[in-house]
């Protein structure tokens, strides 16, 4: 079946696109321009849900989360994990906002670097096969040597106006304890190894039309998409004179990442202020004495921005009890919807 593609047709529409067999539908979707609604992609948040209507689908992982008995009941299937097997229809609403910005691509990448940035978050660049472009913000699926299943990692950089410059995908990662993912990336993959990428992805791009002062909340390795944000908002002649309010939340002292990246930027010193929480200061991992704010990254915004908060643009990314927090409290804020920019994961 390598390499068979069929048709996969919207119901109800005039929208129909090819799915290759080893492909999903949502990923076949993206790349061909269709606004097919999606948030995690790994199978968590069910945004990607679809009715079978017509023909026969297969499921990547049929332990998905957020695939339930009931769906396997009423043959409603996640476009993140069902590969096709026949042409098929299917019903679903598109939604605009998940039309991509760049068409998704699966290719070759080596990796070129590593560095520290803390004792668990590091830096790895990858220099791909073939140069693809990605909006400040976005992230990728990486497939690595011997992992089960792909990992959604943020970009860091941005790329510029020299079409090479798309073959450089810099991502921040954090190591998770005894994860299948942490042991290949961090422990056996050497300096020229090769992995596979599919991106980009995500909604939480950069809007460099927004006449807003911009906010960028930031936990863990959600650092990544929110340098991506800061480095895309300072090259964009669109955004010149627009502030930008840098914010990290981290555990201990240890884990407080980010101002050099930022202060190393064009422009950093006039438009960039950042600032980082620590909720736990003495933990007893926090090896060094901290002076700086304790407490929820989500407090300190709300304490710092306030009712200004409401007038400006917000991008933020990191551990889900963190994104929830913040979300509550930008609601609370009153900061419109469509002012709001972030990729649930879980």
């Amino acid at each position: 079946m390598a390499g068979q593609q069929f048709r996969v047709r919207v119901a109800g529409s005039d929208v129909a696109f090819d799915c290759a067999a080893d492909d999903t539908v949502l990923r076949a979707a993206q790349r061909a321009g269709i606004a097919f609604p999606y948030e995690c992609n790994v199978g968590s948040c069910a945004n990607c849900k679809f009715e079978l209507v017509e023909g026969e689908v297969a499921m990547r992982w049929a332990q998905a989360p957020a695939w339930t008995e009931r769906d396997r009941q009423r043959k409603r299937y996640l476009g993140c994990q069902a590969e096709p097997r026949t042409d098929c229809t299917i019903k679903l609403r598109l939604e605009p906002r998940c039309a991509p910005p760049h068409l998704p691509r699966h290719v070759g990448a080596v990796l070129q670097a590593r560095r520290d940035l803390t004792h668990d978050l590091h830096e790895f660049s990858f220099r791909l096969d073939e140069p693809v472009r990605f909006e400040p913000g976005q992230y990728a699926l990486a497939y690595l040597p011997g992992v089960t299943g792909p990992r959604a990692w943020s970009m860091s950089n941005v790329v510029g106006d020299d079409p090479e410059s798309g073959r450089v995908w810099e991502f921040q990662v954090r190591r998770v304890p005894n994860g299948q993912g942490s042991a290949a990336l961090f422990d056996a993959l050497p300096i020229g190894a090769r992995v596979e990428i599919d991106g980009p992805y995500g909604m939480a791009w950069l809007r460099r039309e927004a006449p807003r002062d911009i906010v960028c909340i930031a936990g863990g390795s959600g650092l990544a998409p929110m340098l991506s944000i800061a480095r895309g908002a300072l090259a964009e002649p669109r955004l010149d004179g627009r502030a930008l309010h840098f914010f990290y939340g981290a555990r201990t002292p240890a884990d407080v990442c980010g101002e050099d990246l930022l202060r190393a930027l064009p422009g950093a010193a006039e438009r960039i202020r950042y600032v980082a929480a620590v909720s736990n200061p003495s933990a007893p991992d926090a090896v060094d004495a901290w002076a700086g704010p304790i407490g929820f990254v989500h407090d300190e915004v709300r304490q710092r921005i306030g009712a200004h908060l409401a007038g400006m643009e917000v991008y933020f990314a990191g551990p889900p009890a963190m994104a929830t927090a913040v979300q509550r409290m930008l609601v609370d804020a009153g900061v419109p919807t469509e002012q709001t920019h972030f990729d649930a994961f879980y």
